[in-house]
């Protein structure tokens, strides 16, 4: 922990103008995926958010293709797959799985011409890295107020259906018979899911966001069953994440090979493993302690 502060400390470190807006950026995109992302786990669709981050690839590929910014394409590919998702049949499980599996099909095979493209048109070699694993240190500053932009639209659909969404996730008959409309709460839902996914892709990567959309909330839902306690948990776990991420990718530096320095993604995903694997714990622990319990009272009983 000393290390760990001392390095922060450091004027090197926060004196950075990609370090600062890193920081910025993940712990805004680590609060919408964390607040999203619970839902996403209570209502199974997992599936879906990977199926958007993989989609965005498509988009990315496009922007780089057209000199366009890569949020853009993000944004706009995710949104266009979730609105094909919503058309293609939302209500049931199945039918969800079955619209997703087909969209995301479409959107790699065109992911896969875009980057071919790249490569040959504008010899981008870097692309596909950056689009599949993502790049925080690139970011301009600049980006920081699209960015803040996009999460609170995100956080203004989330609170609007919110208590629509929860009881629809849990109880769907119920939901239905008090008039709640499922499909347009579905669809918002795809809609602020899409936004979400697109800003952990600029984070990264597009085939790596599930894992910071994903892994706090169902880290948070194991510790707490309490909706509001799991989305300030999942936002918590997914700034540290992040942040520590950062921290790691930039002492990374001076380890080998040669000053190149490890990815951002990497660490972040594997610190976001760790949390899930720790978040069981507790479990682990509190069985235990009831199992010795109740053979404490087995071995008094039978001594009585």
């Amino acid at each position: 922990m000393s290390v760990l502060l001392a390095s922060v400390s450091d004027q090197g470190f926060l004196s950075s103008s990609p370090i600062r807006t890193a920081l910025v950026i993940g712990a805004a995109v680590a609060i919408v995926s964390g607040a999203l992302g619970v839902f996403t786990v209570i209502r199974g669709q997992s599936f879906a958010g990977e199926a958007l981050g993989d989609i965005g690839t498509t988009g990315g590929s496009a922007a780089y293709l057209l000199g366009v910014g890569p949020l853009w394409g993000f944004v706009a590919v995710s949104m266009l797959a979730a609105a094909a998702m919503e058309l293609l049949g939302v209500q049931r499980v199945r039918g969800r799985d079955l619209a997703t599996g087909i969209v995301l099909g479409g959107g790699l095979g065109l992911a896969a011409l875009f980057l071919y493209l790249d490569s040959t048109y504008h010899n981008a070699a870097g692309a596909s890295v950056t689009i599949l694993f993502g790049a925080i240190f690139s970011i301009s500053s600049s980006t920081v107020p699209v960015v803040v932009a996009l999460g609170l639209a995100v956080l203004a659909i989330l609170i609007t259906i919110h208590r629509p969404l929860l009881l629809s996730s849990v109880a769907p008959e119920i939901a239905s018979a008090r008039g709640i409309p499922i499909r347009a709460v579905g669809a918002a839902y795809l809609l602020a899911l899409a936004l979400s996914v697109s800003l952990c892709a600029i984070t990264i990567g597009a085939i790596l966001s599930t894992a910071l959309l994903i892994g706090p909330a169902a880290a948070a839902l194991r510790l707490t069953t309490r909706p509001l306690r799991a989305i300030a948990s999942a936002a918590g776990l997914g700034i540290a994440a992040v942040w520590i991420g950062v921290w790691l990718a930039y002492e990374s530096y001076y380890w080998p090979p040669d000053h190149q320095g490890w990815p951002v993604s990497f660490f972040v995903v594997a610190l976001v493993f760790v949390i899930y694997l720790a978040s069981g714990l507790p479990r682990i622990w509190s069985a235990r302690a009831e199992r010795r319990a109740d053979r404490s009272v087995a071995l008094s009983s039978g001594e009585a």
